[in-house]
């Protein structure tokens, strides 16, 4: 029995620091019935120099160079160049642990799944330059110069690992309702931690939109989830996924985007639970999403903290009796919020 052939995509644009790591740790998985789909999306670094040199070494990769237009029409192309039974998408600041790629297919074997999930890890790039100045502002003098070459060297990188569902095999209506349960987290709304069926994409169309600055893996998600029979999670972490100060979701976007693209996202979700029969039993969480918080550690935090802030308003504009109201206030800690909903009641 010969293995499935998997199409791993991975968007490039101004990576040159990132993205022969990331190619190294994908033509370096222990599967290797791959095809790499490389796409160079206009880079002005020498991303694509670096891109043609892997090419050059390793059959399995293809690298396609065009011009600027984004992330979703990037990995559009690619996935229309792709022939495997399976699709993975990897974003080119990040890279994988050798067998995650292995674990994925295994699994979506196994059991015949459409969709496999996996937690992952955040990788937390140390700011070596600001931890140097408050070293230096605390050492005053030689007594403390000596201490400070005594001291342990901190670690240049942080690891953390998230993952919300447990490992097992879930069925389409079972993996939704877990999903409400963290609605608006990297875990379940990326496309870099799951495997995708490409018969399942090409029977539906389904492609990325370039309509949403930040949410078009959520959307992309939302619309597979529809056609999702079988969803298995994996119980240990294979992607690294590498927090980048100067990527757009920490340079782009601000409290009005993140609120705009929350408010499209529900009406994919309703859209969604009521076809499964199960938009009644979530429409409270759905609604409460627009308050959740992503984790993060970027400088978008001042941000999140504004969505805390904001939650008396929602949870009370939101709510569907006061009984409701109620209880959402109680559980954000905002009892202000049911006396709101009373007053936007009889305005």
């Amino acid at each position: 029995m010969t293995n499935p052939l998997v199409s791993i995509i991975v968007p490039v644009y101004n990576a040159q620091n990132s993205v022969a790591r990331c190619l190294e740790s994908i033509c370096g998985q222990t599967y290797q019935e791959l095809e790499i789909i490389v796409l160079n999306d206009g880079s002005t670094d020498d991303s694509l120099t670096i891109c043609n040199q892997f090419c050059a070494k390793d059959p399995r990769v293809t690298v396609v160079d065009k011009e600027n237009e984004g992330l979703s029409i990037t990995r559009n192309v690619g996935m229309r160049l792709a022939q495997g039974k399976y699709l993975q998408f990897v974003d080119s600041d990040d890279h994988l642990a050798p067998d995650f790629t292995q674990r994925m297919v295994t699994a979506a074997e196994q059991y015949d799944a459409t969709l496999v999930i996996s937690p992952y890890w955040m990788e937390i790039p140390r700011d070596t330059q600001k931890e140097q100045q408050r070293e230096k502002a605390k050492a005053s003098n030689p007594e403390d110069i000596a201490k400070k070459k005594l001291r342990r060297k901190k670690p240049e990188v942080e690891y953390r690992e998230y993952g919300f569902l447990p490992a097992g095999v879930y069925d389409q209506k079972s993996y939704a309702l877990h999903l409400m349960e963290k609605p608006v987290t990297f875990f379940y709304n990326v496309v870099w931690n799951k495997l995708y069926r490409r018969d399942v994409l090409n029977a539906h169309g389904l492609e990325f939109t370039n309509e949403l600055i930040h949410a078009e893996d959520q959307q992309f998600n939302i619309l597979y989830l529809e056609f999702v029979e079988r969803v298995v999670s994996l119980e240990e972490p294979g992607y690294y996924y590498v927090q980048n100060p100067q990527s757009i979701c920490h340079t782009q976007i601000n409290l009005s985007t993140i609120m705009q693209n929350r408010l499209q996202m529900i009406d994919y979700y309703k859209d969604l639970y009521t076809k499964l029969g199960l938009y009644e039993e979530v429409q409270t969480q759905l609604h409460a999403s627009l308050l959740g918080l992503a984790e993060s550690v970027s400088p978008t935090l001042s941000i999140q903290k504004a969505l805390s802030d904001a939650a008396e308003y929602w949870y009370a504009f939101f709510a569907g009796s006061d009984e409701e109201a109620e209880l959402a206030a109680e559980r954000s800690g905002r009892k202000a919020a049911a006396k709101k909903k009373q007053k936007l009641g009889t305005e």
